[in-house]
């Protein structure tokens, strides 16, 4: 079964795990000093909030899996559309390892389908964001500015 994942930059986590908790009727499963998950399952979404980007909103939009072969026909789907997608495998990000497969959608929101099998100790091996460009910007663990696909 997916889930929808949204992951959106914030300023002040303290306020915004207050806001979300009283919106969902539930405090986060993963809670770190500059990171905040929730799973839910009504709606069955996996909302990510973090302070990781100077640019505030929303980072990056996914679709989460269970298994190896779902990321697999997501991420076949992309590629047969013609979509250059960079996938990654084992990736840190967020406190947790994950396959993953990225892209952009035609107005350049960055769309992540990703399997996570694993913890991490760490929010990730990924530089923060405010040390691309603003213009250049990517999503939170998404692969670095030389390996960015161009769609």
């Amino acid at each position: 079964m997916k889930r929808l994942h949204l992951h959106i930059a914030v300023a002040d986590l303290d306020q915004s795990v207050a806001f979300y908790s009283i919106l969902f009727g539930a405090g986060p499963s993963v809670l770190k000093s500059d990171y905040a998950k929730w799973m839910l399952d009504d709606p069955r979404v996996n909302l990510a909030i973090s302070t990781w980007s100077e640019a505030h909103g929303l980072d990056h939009a996914g679709i989460q899996v269970e298994s190896a072969d779902e990321l697999a026909e997501l991420a076949g789907r992309l590629k047969a559309a013609g979509q250059a997608t960079i996938d990654e495998t084992a990736a840190q990000c967020c406190y947790a390892v994950s396959d993953k497969s990225w892209v952009s959608d035609p107005s350049g929101l960055r769309w992540e389908t990703f399997r996570t099998f694993g913890e991490a100790t760490t929010y990730g091996e990924v530089a923060r964001a405010q040390t691309i460009p603003p213009a250049q910007a990517l999503a939170c663990c998404a692969p670095t500015v030389e390996t960015k696909c161009n769609v």
